[in-house]
């Protein structure tokens, strides 16, 4: 019977260290030990856990099913570890280290009203990253994020639990030019027939919901450009002449300085927000409080601030 008093978390993280790297050369650089001796290391995790953790496929080691298994676990062993440096790093300066992903189809103007009650916080640091939804979960597994923001829901998956918490929605508009749409009114879908448009990309969430709901009615706009980043689309609206779908968000400051109106929506476009954490990670107050929070309620947000 294995016994975890007997678990050497010293090889155990020589382990986890070569199976990141999938190179003992490279890793056993890393670790300034050598080769022979890292390797040593591992057969003796091996020797104790009964079964092989790697295969050799020409120089490279790969893992087998149980060093798969034993990996998955490796990472929030040490994940966790580099998360509680971190803290304590943080909390000897006075300060609260928060990192933020979010996927790169996410608008940043959302991005910034989500974290706006932190950025009059001294006592905070923020680091915020953005990439697609599976490299920033992998790196939020790995307690290298606290939280990721994103536009679709996370389907739940027993070998990576993850709480995802619905934060809000908001309609998607049709908006194009003041200059020549200003007093014009659009039914969306049927008005854009042929009219020229400039649309998410296919990764995008919304996109999938925008193309059913044409088809549905058999419109076809003119497509003119498909852009996977809301900050490009934002210039590619305030610039093009042409109509564009989007998150009213993304161009906020156009449609209040009036360079961009609103021409268009449906009740069945709806872009959805969602904050994903790890059902282990470590509680931080201002996460806490900013997932009950809604970037469009001011009055929630001046109450965080008084809080």
């Amino acid at each position: 019977m294995i016994n975890l008093e007997q678990l050497n978390f010293h090889h155990l993280f020589y382990f986890w260290r070569v199976a990141r790297r999938g190179h003992l050369t490279h890793a056993a650089l890393e670790l300034h030990v050598s080769q022979s001796a890292l390797s040593a290391q591992i057969r003796q995790l091996e020797s104790w856990l009964g079964d092989d953790l790697f295969a050799r496929e020409g120089r490279r080691l790969v893992l087998t099913d149980t060093g798969q298994l034993v990996l998955s676990y490796a990472e929030n062993i040490f994940g966790l570890g580099q998360e509680m440096l971190g803290r304590l790093q943080g909390q000897s300066q006075g300060m609260t280290r928060l990192r933020v992903g979010s996927v790169a189809t996410l608008s940043r103007n959302y991005q910034e009203n989500w974290i706006r009650p932190l950025l009059a916080d001294s006592s905070v640091v923020l680091t915020l990253e953005s990439g697609l939804l599976e490299g920033l979960l992998a790196r939020l597994v790995q307690h290298q994020l606290d939280v990721v923001l994103a536009n679709e829901t996370v389907p739940a998956d027993p070998e990576r639990p993850l709480h995802c918490r619905f934060l809000g929605s908001q309609a998607i508009s049709v908006v194009g030019p003041a200059s020549h749409w200003k007093m014009h009114s659009l039914r969306v879908p049927d008005d854009l027939e042929g009219l020229d448009i400039a649309l998410p990309g296919q990764r995008h969430a919304l996109r999938a919901q925008f193309d059913a709901l044409c088809a549905s009615a058999s419109v076809t706009p003119r497509l003119r450009a498909e852009v996977d980043d809301m900050a490009m689309l934002r210039l590619i609206a305030r610039d093009s002449g042409w109509l564009t779908v989007l998150p009213e968000v993304v161009v906020q400051d156009e449609l209040r300085t009036g360079s961009l109106v609103t021409v268009g929506q449906s009740p069945q476009l709806q872009e959805h927000f969602y904050a994903i954490t790890t059902p282990h990670r470590h509680r931080i107050d201002i996460v806490e409080r900013l997932l009950l929070l809604s970037p469009e309620n001011p009055a929630a947000t001046e109450g965080f601030r008084r809080a």
